[in-house]
């Protein structure tokens, strides 16, 4: 590989090569060939190694870290390794369905700004149900970060961004590094620091292109996050949200870590800190309480039965200029009492 390709996939990974073999095997399948494919092994890990030696593709390169790093600090590694143009990310659990590159190039050529993000539907697979998510596309004028964390029902998916679904410029990704130890919401926290820039827009293509396995037999790093450190987060992400955003990731994605601690003053806490901070909705203050009250596993398991039963008809294939999305200014946020969602 004398020239550089025309996109670099970068997948992080440690101690699971099965996960990452099927990865791999969904990335060298894409209808565009002219890829190299970037596996950072994230530490000491022979078995990952020598699963991968298997494969014996020329477009594959294996980048071995000495030691554990974290997911985006793997992510950045990979990112300052590639030789193309346009970075595309993959979740070591996660697969790709054939098209999914060849169908983000068209939409990166069509976009009207330098540097698009081109994102994607997903195919959510749990042993429960499959769905498409994110369940709509973007309304004209809505702000991004409201439309990527604002329910306007129970269950979350409405506006939504996953790793794998995500290809950039490989000059955006090395200018706007993923957070190094950030645990939950990696790919949140990059894209809103990433459209925070005047030449960056979030483009997203209609059609599911990812296969995203949830709720597997295996650890998740997601499923332990402390709420703590992501309240500590949010609150230091309000100058990219509006008060609406604001309050639907603490009355959302914090409660949910949050409330198995059963803990009546983290209860007050988390509601105190929305209100002050935010504007929440009644959708807000209904997940809060049923966050509370509603045991995790009951929760999914209705979701997925009531996303399950869904069969959203095949999106129409829009001009890819019209799910082009600048991010508009967000307002200031100042403390207060304001009530919204």
């Amino acid at each position: 590989m004398s020239a550089a390709p025309e996109v670099s996939v970068v997948i992080p990974t440690l101690a699971r090569p099965d996960l990452v073999t099927r990865a791999v095997r969904s990335a060298l399948a894409q209808t565009v060939t002219d890829i190299e494919v970037i596996v950072v092994v994230d530490g000491p890990d022979p078995a990952t190694r020598d699963a991968l030696a298997g494969f014996g593709d020329s477009r594959l390169r294996v980048v071995q870290l000495g030691q554990k790093g974290g997911a985006p600090n793997a992510r950045n590694v990979g990112a300052r390794e590639a030789r193309a143009p346009w970075t595309a990310l993959l979740d070591d659990d996660d697969e790709w369905l054939p098209e999914k590159l060849a169908v983000q190039l068209r939409h990166a050529e069509a976009a009207t700004v330098p540097m698009p993000i081109v994102a994607s539907r997903l195919i959510n697979k749990t042993p429960r149900a499959e769905f498409v998510m994110p369940r709509r596309l973007p309304s004209d004028g809505e702000p991004v970060c409201e439309y990527l964390t604002v329910r306007r029902g129970l269950f979350h998916g409405d506006g939504f961004i996953q790793t794998s679904t995500i290809m950039a410029p490989t000059a955006l990704l090395r200018r706007v590094p993923f957070t190094v130890g950030l645990r939950r919401q990696q790919e949140l926290d990059w894209t809103l620091r990433a459209l925070d820039h005047d030449d960056v827009a979030l483009v997203i293509a209609p059609e599911p292109l990812v296969l995203w396995h949830q709720d597997e037999d295996r650890p998740r790093i997601s499923l332990n996050s402390p709420w703590e450190a992501q309240l500590e987060w949010v609150r230091t992400m309000r100058p990219l949200l509006t008060p609406k955003a604001y309050a639907a990731i603490v009355m959302s994605i914090i409660s949910s870590m949050a409330a198995p601690t059963r803990d009546v003053r983290v209860f007050r806490m988390l509601l105190g800190d929305a209100r002050r901070h935010g504007r929440p909705s009644a959708i807000d203050y209904l997940t809060f309480f049923q966050i509370w009250l509603i045991p995790p596993q009951l929760r999914h398991t209705l979701r997925d039965r009531v996303l399950g039963r869904r069969r959203p008809a095949p999106a129409p294939m829009p001009d890819p200029r019209a799910t082009a999305l600048p991010l508009p200014p967000v307002p200031t946020t100042t403390p207060g009492n304001d009530v919204h969602a």
